[in-house]
């Protein structure tokens, strides 16, 4: 690897890094365009390297910000939230990547973009204030 391709991994994982910390995103959405822009890699090598990267506990330090803020604040971070959504996001990735990977690169790249596209402008038009305040007791209580 040149030296060249070291920074601009170093820059990308930055990047990558400080919008994770800043807006809580995955760091797919910028690392994987960065890959294929920035260093030639195929869309399915950018997502594998990216989703590599979930290999290692690489959130924690950020996850543990916010969870100390939010533990002062008296607004806690769910464990069984995380939990439940762990458990969806484990079968969710195995099986997505089992579709990805048969998938035409372009056609890939074109469902990537519009993903993108979409809750950028749901973000930016659509999403209103929370005006309840939703727990996971809240939503999976029986009444």
């Amino acid at each position: 690897m040149d030296i060249q391709t070291f920074f601009i991994l170093i820059a990308i994982g930055f990047g990558a890094g400080m919008l994770g910390g800043l807006v809580g995103i995955g760091g797919g959405i910028v690392i994987v365009p960065a890959l294929i822009y920035f260093l030639e890699y195929t869309q399915k090598q950018a997502q594998g390297t990216s989703l590599g990267l979930l290999l290692l506990p690489l959130g924690i330090l950020g996850f543990l910000q916010y969870y100390n803020y939010c533990q002062k604040s008296g607004i806690p971070i769910d464990f069984k939230v995380i939990g439940i959504m762990g458990i969806g996001f484990l079968i969710g990735n195995f099986f997505g990547s089992k579709v990805a990977i048969k998938i035409d690169q372009e056609i890939l790249k074109k469902i990537f973009a519009v993903f993108i596209i979409l809750i950028g402008l749901k973000m930016l038009f659509i999403d209103k204030k929370i005006k309840d305040k939703k727990t996971i007791e809240n939503i999976t209580e029986k009444k």
